[in-house]
């Protein structure tokens, strides 16, 4: 086993908003993703999803509110609760789902 570098593996994805999965943990997906500063839309599932910034700010929109998720911190999306990304989100994201 070797270390994954999100980062680097971001950076190469071919376009923003376009997540590959760079492996499993508890039977959990983990996804990165580049965000490019435009939005992302509105979306639910039936499994709760945590979304981890690595750098830059994600602008989340959830029940009528934006919160700002800055680099280093998670926010964990409830299974069920819309929600989608504002413009001016920027940087790099994991996405922990199933």
């Amino acid at each position: 086993m070797t270390p994954i570098n999100l980062l680097a593996i971001a950076d190469q994805l071919p376009r923003a908003w376009s997540s590959t999965i760079v492996g499993q943990a508890a039977g959990a997906n983990v996804k990165v993703l580049r965000m490019d500063g435009a939005a992302y839309p509105d979306e639910s599932h039936d499994f709760d999803e945590a979304l981890l910034v690595l750098d830059g700010c994600m602008r989340l929109a959830l029940q009528g509110q934006i919160t700002e998720v800055q680099a280093g911190e998670v926010f964990i999306v409830p299974a069920g609760v819309p929600h989608a990304v504002a413009p001016g989100s920027d940087g790099t994201l994991v996405i922990i789902d199933r």
